[in-house]
């Protein structure tokens, strides 16, 4: 006989972990009331390892699903096989997922077929395009029909799903937990581990951090962007450029190929998350395709160009945080060098309000649930939100 609700907490890639590192820390400190595990699929493994290290987290379960080479299907194979097993070994009240990735929706889809209650962090993005991000888009909505606590960052989040029929007493709007992480891991100011990161901070040129690695920007589409980037750095000479390359062969290519040789751009190995919190703080612009750094970047006030035709984060753009350039290359010379050549222009974006939560989503999550499932009386209340829907 179970003598405490259940909570199992799913991961699978470095931007889940990173996200659910404080939900974990503060489920945790409610073991008394609620039982938590938290399981990896192993869809990234040293990526995630990194986090883990950072937040001090340690699984209690690693299917360790990852091939080389894999495909969608593997994941799929790999996540159904694994979670069904842990589903019968753990019997969880609620199987707790975030975001958008394959574990995402097959761990969704594991707790459905054994009647357990989903609850879905970062619930209701939506880019409305089915190809864009590819897979991500139709992940997160497929995740969206099976779980019951929605987990909304914010009221935009909010507003997706009661157009798509949602019931409103189970949509809570929380902010994003990355506010959190960012906030638990901004306080340490140890220098970078990262050597040719730390040498960039050291020289006190200005930084421009860069990160792309979205399956739909494969092929041509990286190439431009990487023109463009290379383009920057002749044009800009107190400007360094320091890029994280995905380890994925079909970004570390073209990469490797059109941006090594510069005496100011900076191909690095993928950072650990206290490195990319740091380089985030510092840079002056930041050029990405990631979903995440388009959350991140605003806690420290650095403006965003997203390097994608279409963003299911358009609360940045309304606020004024972020631009979408896509990754034509004459579009993003011509974006990134008007903020890197106007001081004043660059300013204004990175004055405008984060619009992205107030460190408190975590609080809010594990509060909800502990309130669902044995009966407390909620104590934190529900993000507002910044501006208007």
């Amino acid at each position: 006989m179970k003598d405490r609700p259940r909570i199992l907490v799913v991961v699978g890639t470095r931007p889940e972990a990173i996200k659910l590192a404080p939900v974990v820390d503060a489920l945790r400190r409610r073991e008394d009331r609620l039982a938590t595990r938290l399981a990896l699929t192993g869809q990234h493994t040293s990526l995630v390892d990194q986090v883990l290290e950072t937040f001090d987290l340690r699984p209690h379960y690693d299917l360790g699903i990852m091939r080389e080479g894999q495909s969608l299907y593997d994941v799929a194979h790999g996540c159904l096989d694994g979670l069904r097993a842990l589903m019968v070994d753990f019997t969880p009240d609620v199987v707790l997922v975030q975001g958008d990735t394959a574990t995402v929706f097959f761990g969704s889809l594991v707790a459905f077929f054994e009647r357990t209650r989903v609850g879905h962090v970062e619930a209701g993005l939506r880019s409305r395009v089915k190809w864009a991000p590819y897979p991500e888009e139709i992940f997160r909505r497929l995740a969206d029909v099976l779980t019951d606590f929605h987990f909304a960052p914010t009221p935009q989040a909010r507003e997706n799903l009661l157009r798509e029929g949602v019931a409103p007493e189970a949509i809570h709007v929380t902010g994003n937990t990355v506010v959190d992480a960012l906030l638990m891991i901004a306080a340490d100011e140890r220098p970078p581990a990262d050597p040719q990161l730390r040498a960039v901070l050291e020289r006190g040129r200005r930084l421009l951090l860069l990160t792309a690695h979205r399956r739909e920007s494969f092929g041509a589409p990286l190439r431009e962007l990487f023109g463009a980037v290379r383009e920057l750095a002749d044009r800009f000479a107190d400007v360094e450029i320091v890029y994280p390359v995905h380890p994925n062969p079909q970004v570390q290519g073209p990469a490797y190929e059109l941006l090594s040789g510069h005496p100011r751009i900076h191909l690095t190995e993928p950072v650990g998350y206290a490195d990319l919190v740091k380089a985030l703080k510092h840079a002056v612009l930041v050029l990405t395709d990631s979903g995440g750094i388009q959350e991140e970047a605003p806690t420290f006030g650095t403006p965003v160009l997203v390097l994608r035709a279409v963003t299911e984060r358009p609360e940045g753009i309304r606020a004024g945080v972020a631009r979408l350039v896509g990754t034509d290359r004459l579009r993003i010379v011509e974006e990134a060098g008007r903020l890197l050549g106007d001081e004043a222009e660059r300013l204004r974006m990175a004055r405008a309000t984060n619009p992205y939560g107030d460190g408190r989503a975590a609080e809010r999550i594990a509060d909800i649930l502990l309130s669902a499932l044995c009966g407390e009386p909620r104590r934190v209340a529900e993000w507002e939100g910044v501006g208007t829907v």
